[in-house]
């Protein structure tokens, strides 16, 4: 496994979020979110604690903090570039004030067995109001049974805990797909390590991880070999070496059969790497940006070749472009 990071083949990204009055200027660089307007977050939250305001761009740094580890960014966030955001800063302002918020998520563009779950396009409800003993209708006994109120009180945590949560993950698609694959490789880094050894390392992450990268690969295949996404096989790959990529099978009983380690999810998958020169690329060998070495196979059961590859892109639109 390369020495450098996970995200060392990622430009730095930016997008402009509300705030205030205005829009500011929120950049992710060398692997952390940066908010050019706050110098002092921390002291801004502490006057927040205190009676004041807390400023739109530090709820969004905490918003990414607390997801970091999150396996469900893998189901609700992008599989491929392509891949269609489905909601904006509207969209969460709407979600603030309790208002129903349409069309969450992405469009699948392979709605096939592969790959996780998918956020339907809908209506997405603002939560009821106040569950709490003074909202009670007039005319019950006023000796409300504590276990009837205990009830109502999770009840409300319950709902109070959905809404942030939905705010939540509409404020991390409203960022932007450069944000969004960022923020996957932050997540499969938090549980990769764990899984790299042994295959019973880890059981808890494993089945979220190998849905995402089934997922992920499914689209892929089809580019490189024009296989139906529905006969691509993945599992996670444990232990020494890079995996495995081969082709069994004949007419419906064909299945491409991929064994590659989480951190691809991350390395590879997340910095654009997952395609170059009609190879798929399965390791990276030297990692940087713009310029990497990676081991690309041209052919299923073939032997990985090592590529140098170049961002030809320069990083626009916050997904590199890679070329041999």
């Amino acid at each position: 496994m390369p020495n450098e990071p996970w995200y060392a083949c990622l430009p730095p990204c930016e997008a402009r979020v509300p705030c205030g009055a205005g829009t500011h200027v929120v950049r992710w660089e060398a692997g952390l979110l940066r908010l050019a307007a706050h110098t002092d977050p921390e002291a801004e939250l502490v006057l927040a604690a205190l009676g004041g305001e807390k400023a739109r761009c530090v709820e969004l740094a905490e918003t990414w903090d607390r997801h970091t580890a999150d396996l469900s960014v893998l189901v609700i966030g992008p599989r491929e570039e392509a891949d269609e955001t489905k909601t904006g800063w509207d969209g969460v302002a709407a979600a603030r004030e309790g208002q129903p918020v349409r069309a969450v998520g992405y469009t699948a563009l392979h709605p096939g067995r592969h790959g996780p779950p998918r956020l339907s396009p809908g209506v997405v409800r603002p939560v009821p109001p106040s569950l709490s003993p003074a909202s009670l209708p007039p005319g019950l006994p006023p000796a409300v049974p504590a276990a009837v109120l205990s009830q109502r009180r999770r009840a409300q945590e319950e709902l109070e805990q959905a809404r942030r949560r939905r705010i939540d993950m509409l404020s991390l698609l409203a960022l932007g797909y450069g944000f969004q694959v960022r923020l996957a490789g932050q997540v499969v880094a938090a549980h990769a390590d764990g899984m790299a050894a042994t295959a019973d390392a880890a059981g808890g992450a494993r089945p979220a991880l190998a849905a995402a990268m089934t997922g992920r690969l499914a689209p892929v295949a089809e580019r490189w070999l024009g296989i139906d996404p529905d006969q691509v096989a993945v599992t996670l790959h444990a232990g020494p070496g890079w995996g495995s990529v081969e082709m069994t099978g004949r007419g419906e009983q064909r299945r491409l059969r991929i064994a590659l380690p989480a951190w691809w999810l991350a390395r590879v998958w997340a910095c654009g790497l997952t395609l170059v020169g009609r190879h798929l690329v399965v390791a990276v060998e030297r990692a940087g940006w713009p310029d990497a070495r990676v081991l690309g196979l041209r052919a299923p059961g073939a032997e990985p070749e090592p590529l140098d590859v170049h961002d030809g892109g320069d990083g626009a639109g916050h997904a590199p472009h890679w070329e041999v």
